[in-house]
């Protein structure tokens, strides 16, 4: 709704509120009750944090991310947006929500504008030119209004409500976005989309938001220019965005916990999680030369695929492990939770692990998820030797269950998987989070050297031995159809759009 709209709505309101109806034989009528105020819309504004910036580029690395210290500032009201899809057959709809008080007013996002969670599409238009005034770049940058960098104003709300990301996972149902009024959210590069080509030297770039989002959100075209040093260097290490998408897994010892004693109390009325498994994603075919999947140079193909499962709620997920002197292995109890926040009880629920391989190194959850590959029949030829798991919140799959957690991180259920040393650890997947291994993760992919080509299915099942109480298990399997090709030595692997999901 644009800012003319919203002054007209205003107008009326109060027009509609000063009229006065006379009633029978001329008296005046009881006073109506107040017309309640309507919502106020944010107030966007772009703008630079610096007249210029320095970006490195790693000798060796293909490009730069081009992070030019852009943000949109929000005042007046919070920017927010309710972000879903029914299923996977139909589009993403984005509602922007307003609120004063008990009122809220929502508007709908034009239909087609964005085709995942990533963020608003398109929404920063960059031009650069090089020391001699010609054009060496022109590209355009979406915008994540979670990616909050904090106040502009010392009188604005100390904290933010909102998640601190957008999702990139391409099964995601809903999410929730949004900047805190007297905020400032940054126009950072999207690492998963990869750095730009950039050569070291000086350049100039001018930023602007595009016009189809400054007529949405009633902006002013205020373009930013910004002096740009693009620097080669060698130094550093691990500057990279890591590939994949794991997300973090702290292995910090958390303090002891306690073996539980006493009462476990009534499984049957707890409030238990909902795990559902999401398809497989991120499907390639490796010979093992990322070292993760086999031996390189052995002739062996691999079928390399991402995995998630997340927590559909209403309650949390959360497995303690105790570890007794001397033994391998730690007893695993599931404990279960009020909406208060408050232990209502616990149950054994098998054993962890210590996963030593490289990419791990942490107490894995036993039997929380299994990988087979099926035949064209959906009978199963080969399973994989993975079904341990550090459970850990990875992924915002839908933020709009009941009961969601916003910002797992800050909770004392929080995940930490422990060092070889632990005598106990705490493992957990939040409501409406998802726990994903990539693929390039061991173990996160089939043998498929002497299979023929033709069609199969990578099934992804969540609590395999059912050891977890949960509160349904009718979406504990999702199967993703792939189809391998080629000759020995050059296979394919193709994979069909599940819906409107067309990511491999």
């Amino acid at each position: 709704m644009t800012r003319l709209h919203t002054n007209r709505l205003r107008r009326s309101a109060l027009v509609a509120a000063a009229t006065i109806t006379m009633g029978v034989g001329g008296a005046l009528p009881a006073a109506a009750a107040p017309h309640p105020a309507q919502p106020a819309a944010p107030q966007l504004k772009l703008i630079a944090a610096a007249d210029s910036v320095t970006v490195d580029r790693w000798r060796g690395e293909p490009g730069v991310y081009l992070d030019l210290g852009a943000y949109v500032t929000v005042d007046k009201a919070p920017l927010e947006f309710r972000v879903t899809r029914k299923s996977y057959k139909d589009p993403v709809v984005a509602q922007q929500i307003m609120r004063q008080g008990s009122t809220t007013r929502t508007r709908t996002l034009p239909a087609g504008l964005l085709k995942d969670f990533k963020g608003l599409p398109g929404f920063l238009q960059v031009t650069l030119t090089d020391a001699t005034g010609a054009k060496v770049l022109s590209t355009t940058q979406s915008f994540c209004p979670n990616t909050s960098s904090g106040r502009i104003r010392p009188d604005a709300p100390a904290t933010s409500p909102y998640p601190e990301r957008c999702s990139d996972n391409p099964f995601t149902l809903g999410s929730v976005w949004g900047t805190q009024k007297g905020w400032a959210a940054s126009l950072a590069p999207d690492y998963n989309s990869g750095p730009v080509n950039l050569a070291a030297g000086q350049y100039t770039a001018k930023v602007s938001v595009a016009k189809k989002y400054r007529d949405l959100f009633g902006m002013a075209d205020q373009p930013q220019t910004i002096k740009v040093t693009v620097r080669e260097t060698d130094d550093g290490g691990g500057h990279g965005v890591a590939a994949g998408r794991s997300g973090s897994r702290s292995s910090a010892l958390k303090p002891n916990a306690h073996r539980p004693t006493g009462r476990r109390g009534n499984a049957a009325v707890m409030p238990k999680p909902d795990l559902r498994a999401l398809p497989a994603y991120g499907i390639a075919l490796t010979d093992g030369s990322d070292g993760n999947h086999g031996l390189a140079g052995t002739g062996k193909e691999y079928l390399a695929f991402s995995a998630t499962v997340w927590n559909g709620g209403p309650a949390p997920l959360v497995v303690d492990g105790f570890r007794k002197p001397g033994q391998e292995k730690m007893d695993a109890y599931q404990y279960f939770f009020d909406a208060k926040g408050k232990q209502v009880g616990y149950t054994p629920t098998g054993t962890m692990e210590w996963d030593p391989r490289e990419g791990h190194e942490h107490w894995h959850f036993t039997d929380f998820a299994s990988y087979r590959l099926l035949g064209a029949d959906q009978k199963e030829i080969v399973r994989s030797g993975k079904e341990a798991f550090c459970l850990a919140d990875t992924d915002a799959i839908d933020y709009t269950v009941k009961n969601a957690n916003w910002h797992p991180e800050n909770t004392d259920l929080a995940t930490a998987c422990g060092e070889r040393s632990s005598v106990s650890v705490r493992e957990a997947l939040d409501v409406g989070n998802g726990d994903t291994y990539s693929q390039y993760r061991p173990g996160q992919s089939f043998d498929v050297t002497g299979l023929p080509n033709g069609t199969y299915y990578i099934q992804v099942l969540a609590n395999p031995e059912h050891k977890l109480l949960e509160t349904s298990q009718s979406n504990n399997v999702s199967l993703r159809k792939v189809i391998l090709g080629g000759t020995p030595g050059a296979r394919t692997v193709t994979v069909p759009a599940y819906g409107l999901i067309d990511s491999h």
